[in-house]
């Protein structure tokens, strides 16, 4: 871990905290181990840049290195848009980001969203636009826009794709 935190200062050298929590959920349906992993980058003058990896959105992740590459691969991909966007590199008429509905809990009114560069996005029923969290559907298309959560990376809106919805 040490290591693949030290890599992430490539991308950018004024990280001032590397906080990794790693998690084996205790899921008595399954046979298998999971792990999930939580990863907390501070810089100063700037929001934190978490990483979280939950088997229970995505069902992956039973091995644990494959667990930890995917959330450094992730912080290093957000580390380097951070870097992007405060050298003025960002595009101004950017796609928004595009995913898929990985897990809709109706009980507590949340999903996630697995985003194409494979991380995992929080979004609340209040985000779907039209008022739609219940015509939902895991595995169906979406477009987000994105902000910091408390807890990680959110989805302040969703707005579904496909056939009979505008892109």
């Amino acid at each position: 871990m040490r290591e693949a935190a030290g890599k992430l200062e490539q991308f950018y050298d004024g990280i001032t905290s590397a906080r990794v929590v790693i998690g084996k959920p205790q899921d008595r349906r399954h046979n298998r181990d999971t792990y999930g992993v939580r990863l907390h980058l501070t810089i100063p003058g700037a929001d934190d840049i978490v990483v979280s990896r939950d088997p229970a959105a995505t069902g992956r992740h039973e091995n644990i290195e494959v667990t930890l590459h995917d959330a450094f691969d992730a912080a290093g991909r957000e580390l380097q848009d951070f870097v992007r966007r405060r050298q003025g590199h960002v595009k101004s008429h950017e796609t928004p980001p595009h995913g898929t509905i990985a897990a809709l809990h109706p009980e507590s009114d949340h999903g996630f969203i697995a985003s194409d560069d494979g991380r995992e996005i929080y979004f609340h029923r209040n985000s779907v636009e039209g008022e739609k969290f219940d015509d939902l559907k895991a595995g169906q298309e979406v477009r987000f826009a994105e902000a910091v959560g408390d807890k990680g990376p959110k989805a302040t809106s969703v707005r579904p794709i496909g056939k009979h919805h505008v892109i």
